[in-house]
């Protein structure tokens, strides 16, 4: 990599990192340039401003974080409970991209952003969109094997799991760890009495 790319990436990490912990809005360029030691003009040669940056942050670090190891974990046994489990477990106690006290990062910039910027909106929907695909493709194939009844709507149901999800995520930031415990193990308990 470049000099130049590696600046940026710094960049982008950091901004990611001050965004997750604090929020956006309330991150500031200035913070940005004084956590990476790079100039407001190295800054602006990278982003034209704090907007196309958020942008940035979304496609370039959550979107490639997250959305591979979703897909990745609904393909790891051929058994479509297990492998909606290990999804959940994995985003909620073993992934390292996130922190508990944090909530998730794309959950947070949904909540915060998503009702007062359409570019913000339109950049995470693309995150929605492919982890609700990979979960109804998951579905469909389960229900081709017959593991599944063709009674559960695939869009149903992916939207069921990542609204969970989303929700277990915000209770952890109060609660910690131990609600991402009890609410898999309910979640477990659920997916097994899928018939």
């Amino acid at each position: 990599m470049s000099k130049s790319t590696d600046t940026r990436a710094g960049i982008l990490q950091q901004a990611f990192e001050l965004i997750y912990q604090k929020g956006y809005q309330a991150t500031s360029i200035d913070e940005i340039i004084a956590r990476t030691n790079v100039t407001k003009g190295a800054f602006f040669y990278h982003f034209k401003n704090k907007e196309e940056m958020g942008l940035a942050v979304i496609d370039e670090i959550l979107y490639t974080g997250i959305t591979p190891y979703m897909e990745a974990a609904l393909s790891q046994s051929g058994d479509i409970r297990r492998d909606l489990y290990t999804m959940m477990e994995g985003l909620l106690l073993k992934n390292p991209f996130f922190i508990v006290e944090y909530g998730c990062p794309a959950v947070n910039m949904i909540e915060e952003m998503a009702p007062l910027n359409e570019s913000f909106k339109k950049a995470l929907v693309r995150i929605l969109d492919r982890w609700q695909a990979a979960i109804e493709q998951a579905v469909k194939r389960a229900q081709a094997q017959q593991q599944l009844s063709a009674e559960h709507r695939p869009k149903q149901l992916a939207t069921y799991i990542i609204s969970n999800y989303a929700g277990i995520r915000n209770t952890g930031k109060l609660r910690g760890k131990g609600a991402y415990k009890t609410f898999l193990a309910e979640y477990k308990r659920y997916l097994e009495q899928l018939i």
